[in-house]
Order: structure tokens, then sequence, then C-alpha cells
């Protein structure tokens, strides 16, 4: 039984000018956070997109995937900034 891999990825014509400004204002945002914050936002960031992908190929759950991939990457990027710190 074939695999159907085919995803559309096209994002329409007037979603996109919102999208980049949600992205260019929430990045913006972060000028003046502690280093721990960052490091939890970009490990929350990343652990989304992980999470997202991997449940995508493997056929689960996505809000779950992103969901826990968020709180993981959160959690890493605080232990992270735990472990600088010794």
């Amino acid at each position: 039984m074939p695999l159907n891999m085919s995803l559309n990825t096209s994002l329409k014509p007037g979603l996109a000018i919102p999208v980049v400004l949600a992205i260019a204002l929430t990045l913006g945002g972060c000028e003046n956070m502690s280093k721990q914050s960052q490091r939890m936002l970009s490990g929350g960031a990343i652990g989304v997109a992980s999470g997202t992908a991997i449940t995508v190929i493997t056929g689960g759950c996505v809000a779950c995937g992103a969901a826990v991939g968020g709180a993981v990457g959160a959690g890493v990027g605080y232990v992270v900034n735990e472990m600088e710190k010794q």
C-alpha cells in the first residue's frame, strides 16, 4: 500500500500579508526579554515545529503533537539556561 505524502502547502494570497505581519510583530516583542525567556520561547517554537512535523508524518493528532512539542521545547530551553548559569 503506497504512502500518499501529497500536502497542499500553498498559502492563499489574502493570508500572506497578515501572516508575515504577525510574525514580524511577534519577533519584535522579543527585544526586552531575559535570556531565560528567550531560550524558553525559542525552544518552545522549535518544539512546536518539530512536534507538528512529526505528527504530520506519522499521521497523529497535529494539535497534540504541537502542544507536546512546545511544552518539551520550552522545558529544554529552561534546562539549557539553568545549565549555563553554573
